[in-house]
């Protein structure tokens, strides 16, 4: 059989009969076939081994994102310092002879700042990446802080602390909310809360280790020296942020897309959603930076606290901002960013009017009335960054969020002023909190009206 098998195939076609022709080409169909069996399996094998590993690769990034998130939480816990700034005060006044106003300077200067340097910021972030402006933020921030340490005067600390270390905060603060965003599309609201629960949640952590220092080494060391450790974490903290690779984030929920995806800063601002939203975080913003400010004297005024209890509850406050910012993420995840926010401005049109009416000598609503202010003050700084990237995509996020962030510095600078202007006015803390109810009802409407996905506010 083998000797005729070998004749078939050495001979040619021409020199055998039909049924030889027939069997040499039998033999050479299966011959062939049988290479390129052989070649696509082995092939096949290698590409599914090449699959699993990258879908491995892809599944392992997926569970590394949630330290991601706890990075960006502690990122945060360094700069939510500018939280506990009223520890300071205080002794600043009783060093240079300062008035309420102006050692509180520092504290409304670095606020408007960190907003204007979040808009700048964002187009940076696009360019050089989370981990660049990390660091140069952190750069800023230590500068700002060590350079406050050697400050003659409130001027020169309103300049290092107010203006460089602001700006540090607002180029870093972006950037691990957009890491959030990109790798959580899923759980967005969720995982940009948990981010930045560390701002709100600093005071905790800050505010003892401040004390401490400016009793053992005066205010201006407690500056110098917090300067190096925030510089030193910052820029540790900086090195493991990323952006996650296209194949790796995985798909919103239900992997609807986004309503504005891939909308640049000239087209979301020529959208309405974009105008509402602006209006709705600068009045969230403003009455939860008003809350802040006047805590500890609404208590000691109004409510007649002790010196000591007043302190306490700024810090059971704290509790509330930091937990509002994962709670109102969550909500946004589920509610929607329009529900959310009438939600959020529905708590404070509540607390707002109870606080007015039935806040004097009353402790209990004191407390209940300013943690529902401090947790929206929290729930905004979820609900702003989420909604967005919800509205008008991730691909420009840094340079959308930080143009929606100015709303922020709006916020902190008109609080600050509507409660001071307020209080001389009426001469109680109590005329502060009905027109912050009027603008909370205005708020609700703005976010019903206003904040529809893009697709829909198009045809309009």
């Amino acid at each position: 059989m083998s000797f005729r098998v070998s004749i078939a195939w050495n001979s040619r076609p021409s020199e055998l009969g039909p049924s030889r022709q027939a069997l040499q080409l039998w033999l050479y169909c299966f011959l062939w076939h049988g290479i390129l069996w052989k070649k696509s399996v082995s092939t096949g094998f290698f590409n599914c081994h090449r699959k699993e590993e990258l879908m491995a690769s892809v599944l392992e990034q997926r569970r590394s994102r949630w330290l991601l998130v706890g990075v960006g939480f502690l990122a945060n816990l360094c700069m939510g310092s500018i939280y506990a700034f009223s520890v300071f005060r205080k002794p600043l006044e009783a060093l240079w002879g300062l008035s309420a106003t102006l050692s509180g300077l520092p504290f409304m200067v670095f606020l408007a700042v960190f907003a204007g340097a979040m808009a700048l910021a964002g187009g940076l972030l696009e360019t050089w990446g989370p981990r660049r402006v990390s660091i140069l933020g952190a750069l800023f921030v230590g500068a700002g802080w060590l350079l406050a340490g050697f400050s003659p005067n409130i001027a020169a600390l309103t300049a290092f602390y107010g203006v460089i270390a602001g700006a540090g905060v607002g180029l870093a603060y972006g950037a691990p909310i957009a890491v959030a965003s990109r790798w959580f599309p899923d759980r967005r609201g969720l995982a940009v809360g948990l981010t930045v629960m560390g701002f709100g949640a600093s005071p905790l952590v800050t505010a003892p280790i401040m004390n401490a220092l400016i009793s053992t080494v005066g205010p201006l060391r407690t500056f110098t020296i917090l300067g190096a450790v925030f510089l030193g974490l910052l820029v540790l903290l900086a090195l493991p942020l990323r952006f996650p690779p296209s194949d790796s984030a995985p798909k919103s929920q239900g992997g609807k897309a986004e309503a504005g995806k891939g909308l640049g800063p000239r087209e979301m601002l020529r959208m309405p959603a974009f105008y509402a939203l602006w209006t709705t975080f600068t009045i969230g913003c403003l009455s939860g930076l008003m809350a802040i400010g006047i805590a500890a004297p609404f208590g000691r005024e109004v409510v007649n606290l002790s010196q000591t209890l007043s302190a306490v509850a700024v810090s059971i406050f704290a509790v509330f901002n930091a937990f509002g910012r994962p709670l109102f993420g969550w909500l946004t995840d589920r509610l929607t960013p329009r529900y959310s926010a009438i939600l959020s401005f529905g708590l404070i049109l509540l607390s707002s009017l109870a606080l007015g009416l039935f806040g004097k000598d009353n402790t209990a609503l004191y407390f209940l009335g300013f943690g529902i202010l401090w947790m929206n003050l929290g729930g905004w700084l979820a609900i702003a960054p989420t909604a967005t990237a919800t509205l008008f995509g991730t691909e420009n996020y840094g340079r959308n969020y930080g143009i929606v962030f100015t709303a922020y510095g709006a916020g902190a600078i008109l609080g600050n002023i509507l409660s001071g202007l307020l209080r001389d006015l009426t001469g109680s803390y109590l005329g502060v909190f009905l027109p912050v109810a009027g603008l909370a009802t205005f708020g609700v409407l703005v976010a019903f009206v206003g904040l529809r996905p893009v697709q829909q506010a198009k045809g309009m």
